[in-house]
């Protein structure tokens, strides 16, 4: 594979492609696997977008594993992003972008050509597991490219084309793809400058729950080095719970939970089913519990071939102790949460107990919660137990499973409190992103940051941007490795510290759980 600069009109490309648009000058073009692509450039650097790693998956090819791409002929275009896939409408962001080539990626190398050997980071997009677009302005990875790395982001199936137990078809589709598009850097990345043997996979949120997954994945084995998890979700379900969630998509569309039954569904009309059945928790509240307080509809399944167990489990065992991991969350996960459903400020006493009752683990749950922490109001302890049960408590678990395994953890807490909408969202649950990406003025995050971004804001991103590099480039992200007796952690703050990790109340109250794979439950 091979790079070369245009500098004049190519020849059309295939029919299927169109006419190539005219070169501009100096514009990058690299030779994959499946034919040549022509980027941009930006900023210094070549950026190539909406590359295909698979086939679309759509007619025959819907709800199976991803088929590889097809090549092509002359010179593809690679300068917009690929269409988003069909997702949740519940935020209301708009896709603005028609078509159905969702599995692609996109780009951004410093030094294209495979003499560079430059470290490669892999970002996976959170969204609950039913929403993602790699296209979002705080996803551009310039900054992060900028230092030196080349850095690739993907679009993988969500919500049912996804996630959903659907009969006749694989599991966990959603991240099969993200394992097709790790093959396509696997065999492509050293002609846009990177080493396929330093690949590093990094998300958050659902992102990191994807992170967590190919690490317990047999087929992902190999195919990465290291990985980041921010914010890892602990929802991971059984077969039988996401057959029964699938089930009551598939009946609010008046079809069957099966390959033939949904296929016949136009994809963009199944993410408003998923919507439909998860506007009414309540009613599903015996038979699913508790991701009906914090609507969950999609996760990864333990289906035991695809996922064979779950991450904690998987990594006690081992099945990733030659994987650097870096992991860690933000101290104040749910807040941002507890704004949108507009609660922030709110929460009464009753809403309090419900969600200990829920959420806290062990049969007296919610009594320890209140004597650990004996000074909290209701809303403080709302705010601790969801945190605690969702993001921050499963991914400080994947740390000790790691090292459980007989591998290599580093621990983080974001603690910096965001200075935006008058601080009142604290280190809350997103904050890393833009901080990781550097794009402190972009996107639906930017108004946590303040605008203008402060110098300190940006001094702390470059510390953390520095951070996630070297540990994509040598494994070491600049403190101390984890362990289970001084439990160092870096907390991100202005200034940073490292200090054993903070959350210890919250720690020993979790300290024996497992995170199995969430039941179905026996009520009707």
């Amino acid at each position: 594979m091979a790079v070369t600069e245009s500098r004049k009109p190519s020849e059309p490309g295939s029919s299927e492609l169109g006419p190539s648009a005219p070169s501009e000058p100096s514009a990058p073009e690299v030779r994959t696997g499946a034919g040549v692509l022509r980027g941009r450039r930006e900023a210094g650097l070549a950026v190539f977008r909406g590359v295909p790693f698979a086939e679309p998956p759509v007619g025959a090819l819907r709800f199976a594993e991803p088929r590889p791409v097809r090549g092509w002929d002359g010179v593809r275009p690679a300068l917009a992003y690929g269409p988003p896939p069909p997702q949740s409408g519940v935020l209301g962001v708009s896709q603005d972008v028609a078509g159905d080539d969702w599995l692609t990626l996109n780009v951004w190398t410093p030094e294209p050509g495979p003499a560079a050997g430059l470290p490669v980071m892999v970002w996976i997009p959170g969204g609950g597991y039913a929403m993602g677009d790699s296209s979002l302005p705080e996803y551009d990875a310039g900054h992060l490219a900028g230092s030196g790395t080349v850095v690739v982001t993907l679009n993988y199936r969500l919500g049912v084309e996804g996630f959903a137990q659907v009969g006749g078809a694989p599991a966990n589709r959603g991240l099969l793809d993200q394992v097709a598009a790790l093959r396509w850097v696997r065999d492509n990345i050293r002609a846009f400058g990177g080493d396929p043997d330093r690949v590093t996979v990094f998300g958050q949120s659902a992102g990191g729950g994807s992170v967590a997954a190919l690490l317990a994945m047999p087929r992902a084995a190999g195919l990465f080095h290291r990985a980041v998890a921010q914010s890892v979700p602990g929802t991971f379900f059984s077969p039988e719970l996401a057959a029964d969630i699938a089930a009551a998509c598939a009946a609010e569309l008046g079809v069957e939970p099966t390959v033939s039954g949904l296929s016949a569904v136009d994809p963009a009309l199944l993410p408003a089913a998923g919507d439909a059945v998860f506007a009414k928790t309540l009613q599903w509240r015996e038979r699913w519990g508790q991701i009906t307080h914090r609507p969950i509809p999609f996760a990864p399944v333990v289906d035991g071939d695809v996922l064979p167990a779950t991450p904690w489990r998987a990594l006690a065992g081992g099945a990733a102790r030659d994987v650097g991991l870096l992991v860690g969350h933000t101290r104040d996960e749910h807040r941002l949460f507890s704004l949108i459903d507009g609660v922030l400020g709110q929460v009464t006493r009753e809403q309090a107990e419900t969600a200990l009752r829920m959420l806290a683990p062990g049969p007296d749950g919610a009594s320890r919660y209140r004597r650990a922490f004996p000074e909290a109001a209701d809303e403080e302890l709302y705010e601790l137990v969801n945190a605690d049960w969702l993001f921050r408590m499963p991914s400080l678990h994947l740390a000790d499973a790691q090292i459980a395994g007989g591998g290599r953890a580093h621990l983080y807490e974001l603690t910096w409190p965001a200075p935006g909408l008058g601080g009142a969202l604290g280190a809350c649950h997103g904050l890393d992103v833009p901080l990781v990406f550097g794009n402190l003025g972009t996107g639906q995050t930017a108004a946590l940051i303040g605008d203008p971004s402060s110098p300190a804001a940006e001094e702390l991103s470059a510390r953390i941007r520095e951070a996630w590099t070297a540990f994509a480039a040598h494994g070491d992200p600049g403190w101390p490795a984890y362990d289970a007796d001084r439990r160092l952690a870096r907390l991100f703050d202005t200034p940073s510290t490292v200090t054993s990790y903070p959350e210890e109340a919250s720690r020993l109250l979790w300290r024996d759980h497992t995170f199995p794979a969430l039941p179905l439950l026996a009520g009707q």
